[in-house]
């Protein structure tokens, strides 16, 4: 491992990793999304073949009825049974996170609120080009469900036979999902922003991907909703001289298993960070002088995932602003996080972390504010609305207001 010092450029430049445009993908992103909403399925399958290396027609676009069955003979049965347990885990969690509508009531009559509606349709992508994100599958339908969402449909790369990997089909038809799509990429996302004549147009666009994946949500974001601009995996590890070596050195192995992952090692121990300097881990060292400056730097990285193993890591808990999601104490590893715990693994990544929030529940609401006054309470503002109305020159809202009291 490389220890990196606080002022050195290689250290502002992790802290500044956040999600970049390449001109280079944002050009053929762009022709992709263009193609797919003025051509429709024919741009699909035409970018189908060419990326995926498969041919399909446009009535194979769809995933059927029979290959949903059939997923069910190519799976360990134990899996369906862990399965079921984990999918009870996201849902307790996620049953605490629903907000509840609220109203404030005035003397004068005015009536303020808040209502939750559920978005109607969501589109989820699962990427499965090097492997089958399972997990993704269950880790976003299930918050989408408890908060209510309609229509859930899912679009993933068929593999070089035109199929979808049946754990893939078994949990999205044990989770009821709707519709099963065999295209993956850019032109995955354009279809499900701009729909086609197979593919539903959805109103929200969720989920992991490559560069080009992420771009094209950039790309759409507006027309539909995206969650998050997601890039690598990482992990940040706070731990010191009385952590557990080996602890440490296998959940930064197991982030750096991740394609272009960063495993970030923070300690205040000098002969920690020595030691561990001699691991043949790909990642990166950063010596803090004392756990304030250690909190700071982890503040500044905003990781997608946090792991603190110092003793009494409660202590502070309170002091971390930017993160993902936090991991707490020598028994909580990531793994835990991205398999069966409950709470989503698809995390904001790159230092988003500072202003976006993990995928949940709430991710699948939104707002409505509700108004209501009566006649004396629009009365009491009369001074207000011809104030404003007059700096900012719309008479026709005066009239509007003052149409009541005719």
């Amino acid at each position: 491992m490389k220890i990196l010092k606080l002022s050195s450029k290689e250290m502002q430049k992790l802290c500044e990793r956040y999600y970049t445009n390449k001109r280079h993908i944002e050009e053929k992103v762009r022709k992709i999304i263009d193609d797919v909403r003025n051509e429709g399925d024919k741009a699909v399958i035409k970018y189908t073949k060419r990326f995926d290396k498969v041919k399909l027609a446009p009535k194979d676009l769809k995933v059927s009825a029979n290959e949903i069955n059939g997923s069910f003979q190519n799976i360990d049965t134990a899996f369906i049974a862990s399965l079921k347990s984990i999918i009870e885990n996201i849902q307790r969690y996620y049953k605490k996170e629903i907000p509840k509508s609220w109203k404030i009531r005035y003397d004068n009559g005015a009536e303020l609120g808040e209502v939750f509606r559920s978005i109607e349709t969501v589109g989820i992508y699962v990427p499965a080009g090097t492997v089958p994100l399972v997990s993704s599958v269950y880790m976003s339908v299930v918050p989408a469900r408890i908060a209510g969402v309609k229509k859930i449909v899912i679009a993933t790369p068929p593999n070089k036979l035109g199929n979808v990997d049946p754990h893939i089909l078994a949990v999205a038809n044990l989770l009821k999902v709707d519709e099963i799509y065999k295209i993956g990429g850019a032109q995955a996302i354009s279809a499900l922003a701009f729909g086609t004549k197979t593919v539903s147009k959805v109103d929200k666009i969720v989920g992991p991907g490559n560069e080009y994946v992420t771009e094209a949500k950039r790309q759409v974001f507006g027309f539909v909703d995206i969650d998050m601009l997601a890039g690598p995996s990482e992990v940040v590890i706070l731990a010191n001289q009385f952590s557990d070596k080996n602890y440490v050195t296998q959940d930064l192995l197991a982030q750096a298993e991740h394609f272009k992952g960063l495993a970030v090692l923070v300690t205040t121990s000098k002969k920690f960070a020595k030691i561990m300097k001699n691991e043949d881990i790909k990642g990166y060292i950063v010596l803090a002088r004392n756990i304030d400056q250690a909190v700071e730097v982890i503040n500044r990285i905003a990781p997608e995932h946090l792991e603190i193993l110092i003793k009494s890591p409660n202590r502070i808990l309170k002091k971390i602003q930017n993160a993902g999601a936090i991991f707490i104490g020598p028994y909580s590893p990531v793994c835990i996080g991205d398999y069966v715990a409950g709470p989503s693994h698809i995390l904001p990544t790159g230092g988003t972390a500072r202003f976006f929030s993990g995928l949940g529940a709430r991710s699948f609401l939104k707002s409505i504010h509700t108004i209501s006054y009566s006649k004396k309470a629009l009365e009491n503002e009369k001074a207000a609305i011809e104030k404003m109305t007059k700096i900012e020159g719309l008479d026709k809202h005066l009239e509007s207001f003052k149409a009541r009291f005719k």
